[in-house]
């Protein structure tokens, strides 16, 4: 299985569109916009943190898994890249954060940035 784990904070924050504004709306429509995205990934985690996680609530919604990071989100972000490849899953985090995506790496799976992603939707 092919599972991409999005930094929400970090794809959101690369679109100068008023994001700070309202960080709930901005989650969503980055949900939304996974929700219809025609990617190679049997699975998407998107995970969100702060006033985010008030857009879209934790769960599934078809092939769009969000979680709400109860701390840190690069904590979260770390332990469900862990989670999939001790799976035996292929694992992309998608984040620009350089330090994470040292971590993730280290953990096994592939790390691209936001600009990837925003591509691809």
């Amino acid at each position: 299985m092919n599972v991409l784990v999005v930094d929400a904070a970090n794809v959101v924050g690369t679109r100068p569109d008023g994001w700070w504004n309202d960080r709930a709306g901005a989650a969503r429509r980055l949900h939304d916009q996974l929700m219809v995205a025609d990617t190679a990934y049997d699975e998407i985690v998107l995970v969100l943190e702060g006033k985010a996680k008030g857009g879209v609530r934790a769960g599934r919604d078809a092939h769009v898994r969000t979680v709400h990071a109860k701390g840190a989100g690069d904590d979260r972000i770390v332990s469900e890249t862990r989670d999939a490849v001790a799976a035996g899953h292929r694992v992309t985090v998608i984040t620009a954060d350089r330090m994470l995506q040292a971590l993730v790496q280290g953990a096994g799976a592939m790390a691209m940035s936001p600009s990837w992603l925003l591509d691809q939707l």
